[in-house]
C-alpha cells in the first residue's frame, strides 16, 4: 500500500471523506428476495461493472479469491491513461444495525497510484422498508511523489472529476440493474481465455484509443 493507516486521521492531512448513495429500487420489506434487486446489483459490485468505462477500467485474474485480489485501474482522463494498481483488502457480508444487509468490498492503493486511500462499494438493503441502494465511502488525497505537472493537474481537475465518477457509478448502477429487473438485460463479465477480466464487460476501445499518451508510472511522469 502506499499509505499507512494512520495517516488520514492525523492532523493536518489533505485527506478527502466521501459517502455517495445511490437508490436502486424496492424490494419487500425483509431479507434480500433472490434474484431481486440486492441480489442483481451485488453480482454487478462483485464483478466491478458498475464503474464508468469513459473513466476507470480494471484488469484482474478472475481465478484469484476476491480478498486479497490485485487489480491493475486503467484512469482514462480524454486522450491521457493512467495504470494504477490496487489491492482488495476487505469484503463486507453482514446485517449492519439489525436490519440493515450489507455485501460489499473495498481497495486500497499501491505504489504507483495517482491516489492514496481506499474506496468501499457496497450494496445495502433496508429491511423494514425494502429500500435498496449502492453506497460507495472512501477516502483519499493526492500522491505526495507526484511529479509537478501531474500534481497541477490534480489540483485543477482531479477533485471534480472523482466526485463525478462517483456520481456516474451510482447512475450506472441504477440503469444495469432497472434494466435487468426489467427484461434480464444487464452488463456480465466476460472470461478471456487466459483468465483475465476487462470490467465492465461491455468497455470497448475508442475510435482514437491508439492515440492515446499512456503515463506508466504517474510518480516518475514516465510516458510511453
Amino acid at each position: 500500500m502506499n499509505f499507512t493507516e494512520d495517516e488520514p486521521h492525523s492532523p493536518g492531512g489533505e485527506w478527502n471523506f466521501d459517502t455517495h448513495r445511490r437508490f436502486l429500487a424496492r424490494e419487500a420489506p425483509g431479507p434480500p428476495e433472490p434474484g431481486g434487486a440486492w441480489d442483481i446489483a451485488r453480482a454487478f459490485v462483485r464483478d466491478y461493472e458498475f464503474s464508468d468505462p469513459d473513466r476507470v477500467r480494471a484488469v484482474y485474474d478472475g481465478r484469484e479469491e476476491l480478498l486479497g485480489r490485485n487489480m491493475l485501474l486503467e484512469g482514462r482522463f480524454y486522450g491521457l491513461r493512467f495504470d494504477m494498481g490496487v489491492r482488495v483488502t476487505v469484503v463486507i457480508d453482514e446485517t449492519r444495525e439489525g436490519d440493515r444487509r450489507v455485501w460489499g468490498w473495498g481497495y486500497e492503493t499501491l505504489e504507483g497510484h495517482l491516489e492514496r486511500g481506499r474506496m468501499t462499494y457496497e450494496v445495502v438493503k433496508d429491511m423494514g422498508s425494502g429500500a435498496v441502494e449502492f453506497v460507495i465511502t472512501g477516502f483519499s488525497q493526492d500522491d505526495p511523489a507526484l511529479d509537478p505537472v501531474l500534481r497541477l493537474g490534480w489540483r485543477l481537475f482531479g477533485r471534480p472529476t472523482q466526485l463525478g465518477f462517483y456520481r456516474r457509478c451510482g447512475a450506472r448502477m441504477y440503469e444495469l440493474v432497472r434494466a435487468r429487473l426489467a427484461d434480464g438485460c444487464g452488463a456480465t463479465g466476460e472470461r478471456r481465455h487466459d483468465g483475465l477480466l476487462l470490467a465492465p464487460s461491455d468497455a470497448r476501445p475508442g475510435p482514437f484509443e491508439r492515440f492515446a499518451l499512456r503515463i506508466d508510472h504517474p510518480s516518475s511522469g514516465h510516458e510511453r
